[in-house]
């Protein structure tokens, strides 16, 4: 059924769906997001023939990712607790089928910009699905299946590099985008059968005003951290889109905190628990995103340099995969020790282990194996993580808030990642050698990036040694007060 049981007059509790069902439908509709985001890796480099476009003008396919899903997840996170996070959710997936389907049928840049940007604004599923969860599940299954929501993220990214270069090598390239229509298709008639829609909503007025505001600071901060490089960090576009974005935000931030009811509930955001969790993420989101800068790099320069091992964007892919599974794979452990010790515990865990991953490789880093053993410590490192911050964010907000505050905390991983990568992208354009009159970037530059990446695994520890030491209480939707004198009906 596609709606919560009706309940008659006088019924005691509602009837609760199919856990099982419920936690299989979204992280299967959070791994058919997530690969959206990986799909166009493959085709990077030959996008501008097939598009008739420039080198630069065609990176615009990525970037408008980029830059619609930063501006959709707290929109549509916000409104999902306004007006009910299924509802949030299939129109989300509605977007990413639209979009694939454009793309799909794109030969030239402007509609694959504007394909990707819509495929972009579905970036929310994965929050509202975490949401979802808190209001449907028992308090015993919620740890554990936020836990394993949060991995589809890393499952679906690391799934889709070698589906996505299997493709491209034997199909023709927009079979990409009618894979991710069918799937997102798939994700839609699942969530429609089998996920009911929370009776937990906020409800009010939505915040038009603040979501300009935010979407204007958004997209000048991250266009400037994403096409700085290639602009020019000193130019008066770069520097300027990052003044506007100051200018803004504070603005925003003084208008939110005086309107009755904000977009962004800024006094949630800044008691300890939720601070600290989001300062975090940006740390997590940057170390994450470093090892999937450097790691298809080493793969794939030339042996002649030394340390390049002279493989295949598929061995990239098969290399890769591996550690999404180990993120799922470790989800149960990262909610049995949340249960057991709290989610702060488990947050600095992931943080040392994926310390330890870039440490590790600092040293072996000549080999296949070595990067998949690599990618594997921190993956069970970034699970760890990914488990822990929805069990913090949720043990300090109200469920009214649930969707708005978990996209945030989205929000604020994706954030880490576009500073990761633009950081990323200026050490290794600055340490190169020359190999056959091409510059590539050197072995020294990426040890230093992947202790970099290591550093801020080290932020995300201390910063989470400041959350509070108490476990968050579990958190179920209550139902409304009724005296017992009729059972639930289907």
């Amino acid at each position: 059924m596609s709606e919560a049981p009706v309940q008659p007059a006088g019924s005691a509790r509602p009837v609760r769906p199919n856990p099982n069902a419920v936690v299989a439908v979204l992280a299967l509709s959070g791994i058919t997001v997530s690969l959206m985001q990986t799909l166009v890796i493959p085709i990077v480099p030959e996008l501008p023939k097939y598009l008739d476009a420039s080198a630069s003008n065609a990176a615009w396919a990525v970037t408008a990712t980029l830059l619609a899903a930063a501006v959709a997840t707290p929109v549509a996170g916000r409104l999902g607790d306004m007006f009910g996070k299924r509802l949030m959710l299939l129109v989300s997936l509605v977007l990413l089928v639209s979009g694939s389907v454009v793309a799909a049928l794109s030969d030239t840049l402007v509609p694959m910009i504007v394909g990707r940007a819509l495929q972009g604004l579905a970036a929310a599923v994965v929050p509202l699905g975490i949401s979802i969860m808190r209001d449907e599940l028992p308090p015993e299954r919620l740890a554990g299946s936020t836990a394993l929501m949060s991995a589809s993220l890393g499952v679906g990214g690391a799934l889709g590099l070698p589906a996505a270069a299997f493709i491209a090598d034997h199909y023709d390239w927009h079979v990409l985008f009618w894979t991710s229509a069918a799937l997102g298709v798939v994700a839609f008639a699942l969530v429609m059968l089998l996920v009911p829609e929370s009776k937990v909503r906020s409800g009010g007025r939505f915040d038009a005003v603040g979501a300009m505001g935010l979407a204007v600071g958004l997209v000048s901060l991250l266009l400037a951290v994403s096409k700085g490089a290639d602009w020019g960090w000193a130019s008066g576009t770069t520097l300027g889109l990052f003044a506007l974005a100051v200018v803004v935000l504070l603005a925003w931030g003084f208008f939110e905190l005086r309107t009755a009811q904000p977009l962004v509930d800024l006094r949630t955001t800044v008691r300890r628990q939720v601070l600290f969790t989001n300062l975090a993420s940006i740390a997590f989101g940057f170390s994450m995103f470093a090892m999937s800068l450097v790691i298809p790099q080493l793969l794939q320069l030339p042996t002649q340099t030394g340390y390049g091992l002279g493989r295949s964007m598929l061995t990239v892919g098969l290399v890769m995969a591996p550690q999404g599974l180990v993120m799922m794979a470790f989800a149960p452990l990262s909610a049995a020790i949340t249960k057991a010790r709290g989610p702060k515990v488990t947050l600095m865990i992931g943080a040392v282990i994926v310390a330890a991953g870039y440490g590790l490789n600092i040293v072996l880093m000549s080999e296949v194996w070595h990067l998949i053993l690599v990618s594997c410590v921190i993956g069970a490192g970034v699970g760890f993580a990914y488990g822990a911050m929805p069990a913090l964010i949720m043990g300090a907000v109200a469920a009214s808030e649930t969707a708005a505050a978990n996209s945030l905390n989205t929000l604020m991983r994706s954030i880490g990642t576009s500073v990761a990568s633009a950081l990323a992208g200026v050490i290794l354009a600055q340490m190169t050698i020359s190999l056959g009159g091409t510059t590539l970037p050197s072995e020294n530059g990426f040890k230093v990036v992947m202790a970099i990446g290591a550093g801020a695994a080290v932020l995300a520890f201390v910063l989470a040694s400041f959350l509070p030491g108490r476990r968050p209480a579990e958190t179920e939707p209550v139902p409304a007060p009724a005296a017992p004198t009729a059972e639930s009906v289907r």
